[in-house]
C-alpha cells in the first residue's frame, strides 16, 4: 500500500517536532527527513541527537523512510578533487549511519554531476566506482542507497538509469526515483515501467514541461505529470512503500502553504 510521506525540506525554519506535528494533522503517513548543513540534524549532530529525532517521530506516530542531503552538490563522487570524493564517502557512511539509528530503510544519493570541467565517461566511471564502495557498507547497515535522477546532466534516460544499477550489482543500490524531474523531456510512467522493482523510493513532483526552466515547477497536480497514469506504473512495479512530496515554502518564513497543498493533492493522487 503506498503512503503518504512528505520531506523536511517543505518544512523551513521549523523545528523536527513542529514539522511532525503539522505533518501528523494534515494526514502524512511518514517524513523524509534531511541531512543537511545548519540544523537539527547535520554531520555533527551526536547520536543522541538523531535519536531524539527518532522518539519525536514515534511520539506523533509518523514512519522515518528515508534521509535526504544536498551535500552532494557540494562534495560530489566524480570531482577532480580526490579530497572532496573522499568527503563524499564519508557523508554516504554517516548518512547510512543515521538511517540505520532512525529504523529508515534508505538514502538519497545525488552520485555525481557532469560538468564542462568534468568529462561524462569520467564521471559515470567514477559514480560507478563510489556506489559499488558504498554497497559494502549499505549492506552492513541494512539501508539501501536511492541513487536519484535529477538536474545534474548524468543518467539521462531510463535506459542508461536501469543498467547503470544494475552494473553496481547490489541489492543495496537501487532507484529513487522523482516523478516531476523527467517531464522536462520525458514521461515518468515510462521511466517507472523500465526501473520496475529497482526503485526504492518515489520523489512526488509536477512540472508545466512547457516552461522548460526551473520555474517550471509547480504545486503537485497543477503540472503535466499524469498521476493516474504514474500510480498504475507503480502498481506494475511492485512498489508499496512512501511516495514523498519534494515541495518546498515559498519564502524562507515558514510558511506551510506548500505542506497543505501536497496534503491536498495527495487525496487527488491516491484517489
Amino acid at each position: 500500500m503506498l503512503k503518504k510521506g512528505i520531506s523536511y525540506w517543505a518544512f523551513r525554519n521549523k523545528s523536527y517536532e513542529e514539522a511532525f506535528a503539522f505533518a501528523k494533522e494534515h494526514g502524512f503517513d511518514g517524513v523524509e527527513v534531511t541531512l543537511d548543513r545548519d540544523g537539527e540534524l547535520t554531520l555533527e549532530t551526536s547520536d543522541e541527537g538523531v535519536l531524539k529525532i527518532k522518539a519525536l517521530a514515534e511520539k506523533y506516530g509518523l514512519g522515518l523512510y528515508s534521509v535526504a542531503t544536498g551535500l552532494y552538490w557540494q562534495y560530489s563522487f566524480a570531482s577532480n578533487d580526490a579530497k572532496v570524493r573522499e568527503k563524499a564517502k564519508e557523508i554516504l557512511h554517516r548518512q547510512l549511519d543515521i538511517a540505520k539509528m532512525l529504523g529508515c530503510d534508505s538514502i538519497l544519493v545525488v552520485p555525481a554531476t557532469v560538468d564542462e570541467n568534468t568529462p561524462y565517461d569520467i564521471v559515470y566511471d567514477r559514480a560507478l566506482d563510489a556506489m559499488r564502495e558504498g554497497a559494502e557498507y549499505a549492506e552492513k547497515c541494512g539501508v539501501n542507497i536511492g541513487v536519484e535522477n535529477v538536474w545534474n546532466k548524468f543518467l539521462l534516460s531510463p535506459l542508461e538509469y536501469r543498467d547503470f544499477i544494475d552494473k553496481v550489482g547490489s541489492p543495496y543500490v537501487k532507484a529513487y526515483f522523482d516523478v516531476g524531474n523527467v517531464v522536462y523531456d520525458g514521461w515518468p510512467e515510462q521511466w517507472i515501467d523500465i526501473l520496475g522493482s529497482r526503485i526504492c523510493k518515489i520523489h512526488i513532483k509536477d512540472y508545466v514541461r512547457d516552461n522548460r526552466t526551473l520555474a517550471g515547477f509547480c504545486d503537485i497536480t497543477k503540472g503535466d505529470v499524469n498521476f493516474e497514469k504514474v500510480i498504475s506504473a507503480l502498481d506494475r512495479a511492485g512498489y508499496d512503500s512512501f511516495c514523498t512530496a519534494e515541495v518546498f515554502p515559498a519564502d524562507n518564513e515558514g510558511d506551510l502553504e506548500a505542506v497543505e497543498k501536497a496534503a491536498e493533492a495527495y487525496k487527488t493522487i491516491f484517489a
